[in-house]
């Protein structure tokens, strides 16, 4: 019988031909031996499937019909072995130490749930155009997460976490078309402890239309994931500090909407943070609203 791995890399695709080759290869160059990869195809119409055929060695694929990142990564999870669960986006890639780094911090640190380590943004021609360091301080990940949900550094190609964190917090939310990375941290932050590798060991992709093309999707799950999870924050957490944390939300997606001449919903989320945490808030939310009816640079 074959001995179990020590993590399960899951990997969704959807019509990832042009570079899911990049992203299996760079798991199979990992220095950690004890790893099996799941492939998810989620239900390509390109030629994903005859790239991964010709990767067969070294790989489970599974194929499904589409239904979304959550869904893929879920049934990735469901068919996992491993004591660690890694993520890893088709457009994204590794460096070739990214898992020892990891296991050799779960197995030293027994109370962390999940970790992630630091990135390096590129486009999608590979070109390195920014970073993305560790942000969150222990033990608050919880409240840095709410405060900021671009905390977790890498976020869904850099987080590994243990197998049965990921039962005890559930699935990913497949009714979410958006940030359902930031939901499961939130709810794995509530089960144990989280760290960061301060290395760049991720490479992340950014496509530089993304932002505008999925504001409104973004928004939305932004603020459904905001009051889904309120209940995890301890009870002296869900009064003010949420509403200032809420209103801060509100805020980056007002700036990026009056970026993208959404002006008049830019005002609303404005005025509605302005509402919600007229204290902490009151003064971020009146320099922004002045400086838009000023026609100035948000």
């Amino acid at each position: 019988m074959t001995e179990a791995p020590t993590v399960s890399v899951v990997i969704p695709a959807y019509n990832a031909a042009w570079c899911i080759e990049r992203a299996v290869r760079s798991v199979l160059a990992q220095t950690h031996s004890a790893v099996e990869l799941i492939v998810v195809d989620d239900g390509s119409t390109d030629g994903t499937a005859e790239v991964l055929a010709r990767l067969a060695t070294g790989l489970r694929l599974l194929a499904k019909p589409n239904g979304g990142l959550s869904s893929a990564r879920n049934a990735g999870i469901a068919a996992a072995r491993g004591c660690y669960v890694a993520f890893l986006d088709a457009d994204d890639w590794w460096e070739a130490d990214k898992l020892a780094r990891q296991v050799a911090l779960m197995e030293a640190r027994p109370e962390l749930a999940f970790c992630s380590t630091a990135a390096r943004i590129a486009d999608p021609e590979g070109r390195h155009v920014g970073d993305w360091p560790c942000g969150c301080s222990e033990p608050h990940v919880l409240d840095a997460i709410f405060a900021e949900n671009g905390s977790i550094a890498g976020s869904g190609s850099a987080v590994m976490a243990r197998a049965d964190a990921l039962a005890q917090a559930g699935p990913f939310d497949e009714s979410l078309r958006s940030l359902e990375d930031v939901d499961m941290w939130m709810r794995l932050a509530a089960i144990g402890g989280y760290a960061c590798v301060a290395e760049p060991l991720v490479v992340i992709t950014r496509h530089p239309d993304s932002m505008s093309r999925n504001l409104d999707v973004m928004r939305d799950a932004a603020r459904r994931v905001m009051r889904k999870n309120r209940h995890l924050l301890p009870p002296e957490k869900r009064g003010a500090f949420w509403r200032h944390a809420y209103a801060g939300m509100l805020s980056d997606y007002a700036k990026w909407a009056w970026r993208t001449q959404r002006r008049g919903q830019a005002l609303r989320d404005l005025l509605t943070g302005l509402c919600i945490a007229p204290i902490s808030r009151g003064r971020l939310m009146a320099g922004l609203l002045l400086a838009m009816l000023s026609n100035r640079t948000v």
